[in-house]
Order: structure tokens, then C-alpha cells, then sequence
């Protein structure tokens, strides 16, 4: 186990890795997302007292949880390379904020919609929506930092030190609406019975449409670390020969 975990470490093991399954993470995210969003949005039941507008929650829901495991995904990641100066860590963690910032750009959206449609405004200063802007502008002030500094492992080093110190917010993002009586509803009870307050023709849709945005974040992130390896890694013999091969079958 560890000499994979190793290999994993080298920017070049990981590029090709990444090669052989990247089809199929790409067939699978997009199945999901399409028997998901169609399922959801098309042929579940209307709410007996929200009507259509609670079909966005198989859209926000799932972009907010998402938005939350990538910054988990993010802050493994920092840790791995301030202990062991992992390079191919920094560059996932890199990936990462992007990825994260623009799944919490949308939940905020997505949010303000459906506060719009059931609370009468599209903003309030609700525990639960204020922890998650500041989830966003943590995801903003790690990708500034990194933007700051002319040298790329300064940059690095400073952005993983951010990254620890904002996990203390994704307990309060996730746990507000239960520790505090905020305007935003805690988490829904699923239930298998049909008389339940989710039943599964409700919540089955959102499960195809969670794995399908949890395996968008890990397309996302695979592909700009692959591009973030080739710009690191530009000098080195095998990225050239790599570029040869691809030119040449152009």
C-alpha cells in the first residue's frame, strides 16, 4: 500500500493513472446526472405544499454538500504536502479550490432562488447561509494567496495554512441549523416508507444527482491537476515526449 501511495506522489504515475480510468469516471458522472436531473426535474411528484419549487434541491443540495467534501478533499491534501511536501498533493489542492468555489458560487445561487420562492427574499443573515459565504470566501483567499506570491512554494505553503485553519467552519456550516434556531431547515429525514416525510420517489433522484456532482468534482479536479502536472512539469523529458506522441498523431 504504501509503495502505491508513493507512486501516487509522482506527477508523472498519477497522469497516467489518472488515463486509464478518466473514460470511465466521465460515462459514469454523466449518467448519473442525466437519470438524476431528468428523474428530479421531470417525473417526481410535486410537493403537496411546495408544488415544483422544491425540484431544486436536487441541484442545490447536493452542490452544497459537494462544496463541503472538496474542502475536506483540500484540506487532506495541504496536509499531505506540508508533513511529506507531496507535489502532486499542492496540485490537487490547487484543483480544489476552483472546484469548490465555484460549487458554493452556485449553491449560494441555486439558495437565493429557492429563499426567493419559499422565504419571501433571496437573502438573510441566516447561521446557516452566513458560515457558508464565509465558506466561499475562505475558498476566494486561498486561491488569492496563492495568486500573491511569485514564488510557487511561498504560495503553496501559505495557501495549505489557510486551508487548515478555515476547517473550523465546515462543522458549523453543516451543524448550524441544528445547534442554532436559524431560518434554514435542518436535515431532512429520508425514509423508506411511502408515508414518510422524504419518501424514495422524492430522495432517490437526489442520490443519482449527489454521486453524479461528488463524481463531476472528482472529474473536475483530475483534469486541471493533470493540466497543473503538465505546466509544473513542462521541462521534463517525459512531458515532452508526451507532447511529441501528441503531436504527431495530430
Amino acid at each position: 500500500m504504501w509503495q502505491w501511495l508513493y507512486k501516487l506522489g509522482s506527477p508523472r504515475h498519477f497522469y497516467e493513472m489518472t488515463s486509464t480510468f478518466l473514460p470511465w469516471l466521465t460515462f459514469v458522472t454523466y449518467f448519473l446526472l442525466i437519470v438524476g436531473l431528468v428523474w428530479g426535474l421531470g417525473f417526481a411528484p410535486r410537493d403537496y405544499q411546495m408544488g415544483d419549487n422544491y425540484r431544486i434541491i436536487y441541484i442545490h443540495v447536493p452542490l452544497a454538500l459537494g462544496a463541503l467534501w472538496v474542502y475536506v478533499m483540500m484540506a487532506v491534501m495541504a496536509a499531505m504536502h506540508m508533513i511529506w511536501n507531496i507535489k502532486v498533493a499542492d496540485m490537487v489542492a490547487k484543483s480544489c479550490a476552483v472546484v469548490g468555489v465555484s460549487y458554493c458560487a452556485v449553491a449560494l445561487f441555486t439558495g437565493a432562488m429557492w429563499g426567493k420562492r419559499i422565504w419571501g427574499v433571496y437573502w438573510i443573515w441566516d447561521a446557516k447561509l452566513t458560515s457558508f459565504l464565509i465558506l466561499f470566501f475562505i475558498y476566494i483567499g486561498v486561491m488569492a494567496l496563492r495568486s500573491a506570491f511569485d514564488s510557487e512554494t511561498s504560495a503553496s505553503k501559505a495557501a495549505s495554512v489557510l486551508t487548515l485553519v478555515g476547517i473550523v467552519n465546515l462543522p458549523i456550516v453543516y451543524y448550524a441549523s441544528v445547534w442554532w434556531n436559524t431560518l434554514h431547515q435542518p436535515p431532512s429525514r429520508l425514509s423508506l416508507s411511502a408515508e414518510g416525510a422524504n419518501p424514495p420517489e422524492i430522495w432517490i433522484p437526489v442520490f443519482f444527482t449527489g454521486f453524479g456532482l461528488i463524481g463531476l468534482v472528482f472529474l473536475l479536479v483530475i483534469l486541471r491537476t493533470r493540466n497543473e502536472i503538465l505546466w509544473r512539469e513542462r521541462r521534463a523529458q517525459w512531458v515532452q515526449d508526451l507532447v511529441k506522441q501528441e503531436l504527431s498523431r495530430a
